[in-house]
């Protein structure tokens, strides 16, 4: 291209590129002055084969600009940094499979971004932008930074497509997204993230579907989402992240639907607080959590924790707070749920909670035996409390001992060897009947008859059952402590 065919505009900022100066044009929405026209075949004219000044470093560094046209930077390399904020394009800028040194258009306005494949060698920064169509990135390797912050990306009406495709994607440093706001699916399946990835304050909405898709997304640090609001479906299938996953303030909104699917996941830890209840199914089979810090308040009415590990909970709150979480998986009955809650308290010493969820695990199980196993599980509920509550069976073997040694006192059995028995003793008597081990030499003298005979028999069987149950009880808690 000649220079001679140059706008004034245009020889602006032709002139500044070979020594890297800035040309500001001021805000590129006020379309009264024609004097901020560039066209993109001259921006691209520059970055392949501008001119140069021994001595300076070329740089494309424009603000305010209209760009009309189609940059058109497929697979070209670029050597020159390219910096084009606050501009206004016509057309969508497409950079798929080039090569470049770093590129920033932090605050433009445009249609849309196809960079499918694109090489950064620095960072990449679309803080502020606004998007009137997709953003593909699929497939990006950018040795820096991602920088989306307070950037708008919306699609036209009936496009299915994701706003922002990430999938694939490689960023050596941060992905920053704070404030981000979306109308449409964001995916990041497969993508490898070496830093944080940040959402905080970010807004998604994709009611219809998935407002965020990350399957197998690898990250090296954190994944920051406080105050982070959702509408549409989340989804972390087997994301990767050894620090914390921080959803402290969160609104997940996907009605009828799942709200927060995060299975086969390896999580450090995760905060869930603070926030409003989730509207929708939460979703966190298979994961395994080193620490996993869970509000009761914030679980929807629907929870998914078949086969879910973790190593500590908190806050330490009473299991009523905690077993309505395994108590609303309408799944199969799964006992990996309560042993895993009965572990956590037991690593905090609280062994009375832990006896709590073992009992609950055996009445959920109850629940799924033919009725004779039902009629026998709410009979050692209400003796024994399946075992784990020996105070209730040592009330009942005081129970039996006071009517046994009231019936026999009433009604002494005879002898077996008159002469040769010892002085009958109704309450010892019954001991002997009652404790499977401990015996006052008053059982092997007497033969009761009749109704007494049949009192005995009761009186020998319960014991065994109850006098069992006390020391299994008291035998725990001594090893506990």
């Amino acid at each position: 291209m000649e220079i001679n065919d140059l706008t004034p505009a245009e020889l602006r900022v032709w002139q500044a590129f070979p020594k890297g100066e800035a040309v500001d044009f001021g805000d590129a929405t006020d379309d009264s002055d024609d004097q901020r026209t560039v066209r993109a075949v001259v921006l691209r004219a520059l970055l392949l084969d501008g001119p140069v000044v021994s001595g300076e470093v070329a740089a494309l560094k424009v603000a305010g600009a209209h760009v009309t046209g189609v940059l058109d930077l497929r697979y070209a390399t670029i050597e020159s940094v390219i910096r084009l904020s606050d501009c206004r394009f016509d057309e969508v800028p497409d950079l798929s499979g080039a090569q470049l040194k770093y590129l920033n258009l932090s605050g433009s306005v445009l249609p849309g971004l196809a960079s499918a494949r694109v090489r950064v060698d620095g960072g990449l920064r679309l803080t502020g932008c606004r998007f009137g169509g997709p953003v593909r990135l699929g497939g990006a390797q950018i040795a820096g930074a991602l920088y989306l912050e307070g950037a708008e990306i919306t699609a036209p009406e009936g496009t299915e497509d994701p706003v922002l495709q990430l999938h694939q994607v490689t960023v050596g440093e941060d992905l920053c997204a704070s404030r981000l706001r979306t109308r449409g699916e964001v995916r990041l399946d497969g993508a490898t993230i070496s830093g944080s990835l940040r959402l905080e304050e970010a807004e998604l909405s994709n009611p219809d579907g998935r407002a965020f898709h990350s399957e197998a997304l690898q990250v090296g640090a954190n994944v920051l989402c406080r105050r982070l609001s959702a509408r549409g479906r989340i989804d972390l299938r087997g994301t990767r992240i050894p620090g914390l996953l921080d959803l402290l303030y969160v609104r997940f909104s996907n009605p009828g639907g799942t709200a927060l699917h995060a299975s086969s996941c390896v999580i450090g830890e995760i905060w869930l607080r603070k926030g409003p209840p989730m509207e929708g199914r939460l979703n966190l089979r298979r994961s395994q959590i080193e620490h996993l810090n869970l509000e009761p308040e914030m679980l929807p009415d629907q929870v998914r924790v078949l086969d879910l590990t973790y190593t500590s909970l908190t806050p330490h709150v009473p299991p009523e707070r905690r077993l309505p979480m395994l108590e609303r998986d309408e799944d199969t009955f799964d006992p990996h749920g309560y042993e895993q809650l009965t572990a956590s308290y037991r690593r905090t010493g609280d062994d009375h909670a832990a006896r709590l969820v073992q009992l609950a695990k055996q009445r959920r199980y109850r629940t799924t035996l033919p009725w004779y196993g039902r009629l026998w599980g709410h009979v050692q509920d209400a003796t024994v409390g399946y075992g784990f509550r020996p105070m209730r069976a040592l009330g009942w073997l005081m129970s039996l001992l006071a009517v046994g040694s009231l019936v026999f006192a009433l009604h002494a059995p005879p002898p077996l060897k008159a002469g040769e028995a010892p002085d009958f003793n109704p309450v010892f008597y019954t001991l002997d009947l009652l404790l499977p081990v401990i015996s006052f030499g008053q059982e092997p003298a007497f033969a009761p008859d009749g109704g007494q005979q049949w009192l005995s028999y009761v009186l020998v069987l319960a014991g065994w059952i109850l006098a069992t149950t006390v020391i299994a009880g008291v035998t725990r808690t001594v090893s506990r402590q």
